[in-house]
């Protein structure tokens, strides 16, 4: 278990990530890359994707952006849909076929587009494909909060109710390029924070309050308004085992919600002026 808990540590200093990067890209704006994720999570519960799929897209856009200078809003939709199509091939067992992510775009990228601009983000992350997210790090905290001695640790322990509720604040704040500004570790240790005490955040991820307050008190607005919405419910989803529901991708009004923050990040602006959204919630005819 030290030998992980080292491995993952390491991983923070090796996948660096920073909100910086919009000042190489003048054309573009804070709402514009959280409607871009907004829909990356939509599309990620029309295809049952799981939570970390939807996570490594977000760390691949967000670094990929870091590698790159002046890129267009029309260009977002296009890197967004590809990292997803990264991610599912990296998570998920049996992910979704490539014209399948095209038919999500209504039309605004082909199977090509997506092939090419794969090979530019792969190479620009110098094929660094494996971040500890901060749902993989939510995860780990949440079980040895949970563990008892005589259960496998691999088996998961804690509440569902519980997780899904953290995992929407997480959500939340990933909408924000704020949220740069935090180590993933950290974030999950002041979502958890939320919802427990710091002396057991404490106790299962062994940060100081001095580490995490700066980023437990970011999140409080957040939280605030959450609070203020109906609780998540675990979803059915097909083919999906009742004990794994709480690991698939669900989506919200997070932009509503995001703007109910006041977090001044954001102002209210309609999806399709930005990106086209799927035209529907069904999946194209598989063949």
């Amino acid at each position: 278990m030290y030998d992980v808990w080292i491995k993952m540590l390491n991983k923070e200093l090796k996948y660096v990530h920073d909100k910086g990067y919009l000042q190489r890209h003048p054309k573009l704006q804070p709402k514009m890359r959280a409607i871009l994720l907004d829909w990356v999570l939509e599309v990620s519960e029309v295809y049952s994707l799981h939570r970390q799929t939807a996570y490594l897209a977000q760390d691949f856009f967000d670094r990929y952006m870091l590698t790159q200078e002046n890129v267009s809003k029309d260009y977002l939709q296009l890197i967004g849909i590809t990292a997803l199509f990264i991610a599912s091939k990296i998570e998920e067992i049996y992910p979704p076929k490539i014209y399948e992510f095209a038919y999500v775009t209504d039309g605004a990228c082909d199977m090509w587009d997506i092939q090419r601009t794969e090979l530019q983000i792969l190479k620009a992350l110098d094929w660094n494909l494996c971040p500890e997210t901060p749902i993989s790090w939510l995860k780990l905290y949440a079980q040895v909060e949970a563990r008892k001695d005589e259960e496998n640790f691999l088996e998961p322990q804690f509440s569902q109710e519980t997780y899904i509720q953290i995992t929407q604040l997480l959500d939340l704040c990933m909408m924000d390029i704020t949220v740069l500004d935090y180590n993933y570790s950290v974030l999950a240790a002041a979502a958890f924070c939320h919802f427990s005490t710091f002396d057991i955040v404490h106790k299962v991820s062994g940060l100081t309050w001095e580490s995490v307050s700066h980023c437990y008190q970011w999140m409080t607005p957040f939280m605030e308004t959450l609070q203020s919405e109906p609780k998540p419910q675990l979803k059915n989803f097909p083919k999906v085992r009742a004990d794994d529901r709480h690991n698939i991708q669900t989506h919200v009004a997070y932009l509503d919600i995001l703007v109910k923050s006041n977090t001044g990040q954001l102002s209210p602006v309609a999806a399709g002026t930005i990106l086209t959204p799927p035209s529907s919630t069904e999946k194209p005819p598989t063949h």
